[in-house]
């Protein structure tokens, strides 16, 4: 079985993505950086498997630059209004930066007043559009995020729910890559570094995860973790992957996929459906560690019981079981279940 090593996380070629066996932080990249870059010089190439449940794996067959070799710890992130945060990792990215691809960050919104200058003061020069997706905001969102930001991009949001202000800002994306957050301050800017060395070495969909090593949740409940472990569990047995997370929504993909994912979700099950479609649809996908922080002002819109059903009813969805489909159905509201089609 044939696998390699990027970033410690593990791809093996039966198609299933594994936790990494090692940390991701400043120390661990050092100390392997000459392991790394050897094992860079020996192989010239790398061989694409593509398992029957259509999830590409192995590493592509472009080099992969060892981010060592332009890490420099506790150098600062210094965002397009001179406002500097501390970057947990200094990436370069691998393409020259006459070919680098451009990037558009969307943010829904919805009354963030109390929060969403924390984020936009953080958010670094390598994101080259940001589109705040309002939902109808009646505090100070749009005005506080005005003034912190002149080139954000506002877009009002079609619909109702998470889902349908992604979908929103999506549409109205530009760049090449599309990189999507919350604005209650629970992920950090600075982490889309991350994201971005991947997907410009030949992935095509990165997700965070909090629970591989270097993750990590200081918001998460005890119930909100169980049933978390409960849908991962569903979704990797029906789709045969080793998923660590499912229900987070911070990732990014590259926008040529955009029409593949056919999303159509309206709530917090987006993060699932697109998950799933990426999966279904061949693409290449990596998890990478993440630190999701408490949310710094404010309640939350999540609502674990109604929202985990959603997101169950969207994984047994996209399963192509009659079994799984009934019990889609039988999920549903209102109307007798149907068996779906094979």
């Amino acid at each position: 079985m044939a696998y390699y090593r990027i970033h410690d996380m593990l791809i093996t070629g039966k198609g299933k993505l594994r936790s990494p066996s090692v940390g991701f932080g400043p120390a661990e990249f050092a100390t392997r950086a000459g392991e790394r870059r050897a094992q860079s010089r020996s192989e010239s190439s790398m061989t694409q498997v593509r398992p029957p449940n259509g999830l590409v794996t192995g590493a592509p067959s472009e080099r992969m630059v060892d981010p060592t070799e332009h890490f420099r710890p506790g150098s600062p992130a210094r965002s397009s209004n001179g406002v500097a945060g501390t970057a947990r990792h200094d990436l370069v990215d691998a393409a020259p930066p006459a070919q680098r691809p451009t990037v558009s960050l969307i943010i829904p919104v919805r009354n963030e007043g109390r929060n969403i200058a924390w984020v936009l003061e953080q958010i670094t020069d390598d994101i080259g559009e940001i589109i705040l997706v309002d939902g109808n905001s009646t505090d100070s969102t749009l005005i506080t995020a005005s003034s912190c930001r002149s080139d954000i991009k506002v877009v009002p949001q079609e619909g109702t729910g998470k889902g349908s202000a992604l979908r929103t800002g999506f549409l109205a994306a530009s760049g090449d890559i599309i990189v999507m957050m919350d604005a209650d301050g629970s992920m950090a800017p600075q982490e889309i570094r991350h994201y971005l060395y991947f997907l410009n070495n030949g992935f095509d969909f990165v997700k965070g995860s909090r629970f591989i090593v270097g993750g990590g949740s200081l918001d998460i409940t005890p119930f909100r973790r169980l049933g978390n472990r409960f849908l991962l569990t569903v979704f990797n047995t029906l789709y045969d992957a080793e998923l660590t997370d499912l229900c987070y929504g911070f990732c990014a993909f590259h926008r040529r996929y955009l029409e593949l994912l056919s999303l159509s979700a309206s709530g917090f099950e987006i993060e699932a459906e697109m998950v799933v479609h990426a999966m279904q649809g061949g693409l290449r996908v990596v998890e990478v560690p993440s630190l999701e922080m408490p949310r710094r002002s404010g309640k939350s819109n999540l609502h674990a019981v109604r929202d985990g059903i959603r997101v169950l009813r969207t994984v047994l969805r996209g399963h192509n079981s009659g079994m799984s489909g009934y019990v889609a159905q039988a999920l549903s509201r209102g109307g007798a279940p149907e068996l779906a089609k094979e």
